[in-house]
């Protein structure tokens, strides 16, 4: 199995790192058959990546057995915002036949907490991601790891992310505060729940808090929608960010 260093992530401070443990307790609460996760966002840049992985480093700092999987394969930017190799075998190598899971599975220095990533571009995202692999890479995940949170593309722009949902048990919407219309976001929530898989709420991400002294509300049904700023300050420069 290959490791990696996933370093950057960093020490998040006392704000953040409650806001992650808020989410992840609310995540706990929405049923023991709750396992497989997928954050989606509704645009690039409204910081999916970075909540994703910090909630993935979250539940694998309670003790959960955690695997993170980058499914953006059309244009993953954790590769090289932790500086990995290309050469490591990743989700698109497994989706193609070419690599059997287990040289795909990467550890990494943080414990409990294993990693896949994308993998080189393919020519046929949509098309790897609808076949059986996806599915069996899940259901063999599921008897080794106690959660599974799964990055996806940005919902907005293409339809692997509903193709991922459909084999999640559940879905969470990460906005950027004030980057969209609520119009828009009830569609992306309503394509979400087309998938079948269950809505688990909105994450409102990169909220000004200055001035009003607080840094978490939730609202709605589930886990409901987060308020507050996430990440260390690094999704204020993450215009490029999925």
């Amino acid at each position: 199995m290959q490791k990696i260093s996933i370093s950057k992530i960093g020490k998040l401070d006392y704000r953040t790192n409650e806001a992650f443990k808020r989410l992840r307790t609310n995540i706990l609460f929405s049923g023991s058959d709750v396992k497989c996760i997928a954050i989606t966002s509704c645009l690039p840049g409204d910081g999916k990546s970075t909540v994703s992985m910090n909630l993935a480093k979250s539940f694998a700092e309670m003790g959960k057995k955690t695997i993170f999987i980058d499914s953006d394969l059309r244009k993953s930017v954790l590769m090289g915002r932790y500086k990995i190799s290309k050469s490591i075998g990743g989700l698109s190598h497994y989706l193609s036949g070419m690599y059997p899971l287990e040289e795909v599975v990467c550890t990494t220095n943080v414990e409990n907490l294993d990693m896949i990533l994308s993998g080189p571009v393919p020519p046929n995202p949509a098309e790897l991601l609808g076949g059986k692999l996806l599915k069996e890479m899940i259901t063999r995940l599921k008897k080794v790891y106690d959660y599974i949170i799964i990055d996806t593309p940005p919902l907005g722009n293409v339809v692997d992310s509903a193709i991922i949902s459909s084999q999640c048990d559940g879905t969470a919407l990460v906005m950027a505060s004030g980057a969209i219309s609520a119009r828009f976001a009830e569609e992306m929530v309503e394509q979400i729940k087309n998938t079948g898989t269950r809505f688990l709420g909105i994450i409102l991400n990169k909220v000004s808090m200055s001035g009003n002294g607080y840094y978490g509300k939730y609202y709605g049904k589930y886990y409901g929608k987060y308020y507050g700023k996430y990440g260390h300050g690094g999704d204020s420069t993450d215009s490029q960010k999925g």
